[in-house]
């Protein structure tokens, strides 16, 4: 492994890329509320990454954003970058299938075992090529997924689009680097809830309710939603509920759902400190309106966190420390869209990442802060 200088993800995508509001940072594309009645789509409604709708969307901005730099020319073939075999494969089958084109997808995450490469189809009828190595995507290696898509009858060129996921695939290789982009997320909860509490925040508490209810089991509970388990322990925090109690209401399915936990808190809400009863209601009304980041002031922090650990350590820094103190591009994802890009491909890059933790507030782009994919880092790979 080495270091292979400073970048930005902007570098190989040139701003297309769609964070979790789904409004592309291109601005040629237009946003997702302004195509909604276009593509049949219901009001307020953002489509999550695993969801059809939210292929339908991608097919649509992959074929504007073909149009503008390749006139005439019609997409043929769909190629996906990412790290998680369930989510984005179930992804990918959307966007090709919906988009009615043939699709290959490198699905990556790295282990200490010896290299391992699977073909698999996916359940859409696609192919998926899974690998325990970041260095199996590119170059002319007898195994490599570049040479594998030339064998599959892939050719690289302006029919082909190439999507590339961000979030610990293009940044924080999922096995290599992923660590750190947790530690932003689960350090920016920390800011918010122990601000928020003052001298009341309990760290030991705080870590406990965090780190069990994060855990798979309670995601029905939590809708696997940062913003909802950071709410969740503040309110544990501020002494409305217990951990205990509220765990075992969890597994009665007393209490199923987040939007019945904050209902309950709402009718309770006089027994809030006044410190979160601000808060509450702010949070409270961005559920009501479906707003799937509600939890604004967390994911300012994340988003500052984030950033914070992009290109913050010097270029002497070794390797293995570079990877456990900051969030890095994947150099073999950079290399092949670097390569794929002069040959014609139309690029493409998607975050699950709300826009809130991803792009600045006008105040901080003010100061100097850039969006995620514009921030300057290293580059580490094989």
């Amino acid at each position: 492994m080495k270091v292979f200088g400073r970048a930005t993800v902007n570098e190989f995508l040139n701003d297309r890329i769609v964070y979790r509001n789904l409004a592309p940072q291109d601005g040629r594309l237009p946003p997702l509320d302004e195509i909604r009645g276009e593509l049949g789509l219901p009001p307020r409604q953002i489509p999550r990454k695993s969801e059809p709708d939210y292929g339908r969307l991608i097919v649509h901005f992959l074929k504007l954003a073909r149009s503008f730099e390749a006139p005439g020319t019609a997409i043929r073939r769909l190629i996906f970058i990412g790290d998680t075999h369930l989510l984005d494969a179930t992804a990918f089958d959307n966007i090709c299938n919906l988009g009615g084109w043939p699709g290959l997808a490198f699905i990556g995450a790295e282990t200490a075992q010896p290299l391992k490469i699977e073909v698999v189809p996916s359940a859409g009828g696609q192919t998926v090529f899974l690998s325990n190595r970041w260095s199996a995507l590119g170059g002319e290696g007898e195994r490599s997924f570049a040479r594998f898509c030339s064998e599959q009858g892939f050719p690289i060129d302006e029919a082909t689009a190439l999507v590339v996921d961000l979030d610990k695939t293009a940044i924080g290789a999922r096995g290599r680097n992923a660590e750190v982009i947790d530690q932003a997320r689960v350090q920016a909860v920390y800011d918010t809830v122990s601000k928020l509490l003052g001298a009341t925040f309990d760290q030991k508490t705080f870590r406990s309710a965090y780190d069990q209810l994060n855990q798979f089991e309670f995601h029905p509970f939590t809708a696997d939603n940062q913003d909802y388990l950071a709410y969740i322990c503040l309110i544990l925090g501020g002494g409305l509920y217990d951990l205990e109690g509220l765990v075992e209401s969890v597994r009665r399915k007393n209490m199923q759902t987040f939007r019945q936990f904050i209902d309950v808190v709402e009718s309770r809400k006089t027994e809030l400190p006044s410190s979160l009863a601000g808060i509450h209601a702010e949070i409270y009304a961005n559920v009501l309106i479906d707003d799937p980041t509600p939890f604004k002031p967390f994911r300012r922090n994340e988003y500052l966190n984030t950033v914070g650990r992009m290109g913050c350590l010097d270029d002497a820094t070794p390797v293995e420390q570079l990877l456990r103190g900051e969030i890095v591009i994947t150099q073999e994802v950079r290399l092949l869209a670097l390569d794929w890009q002069k040959r014609g491909a139309l690029l493409f890059c998607l975050s699950d990442k709300p826009d809130e933790a991803s792009i600045p507030t006008p105040e901080l782009a003010a100061q100097g802060h850039a969006p995620i994919h514009r921030t300057l880092t290293h580059v580490v790979g094989e």
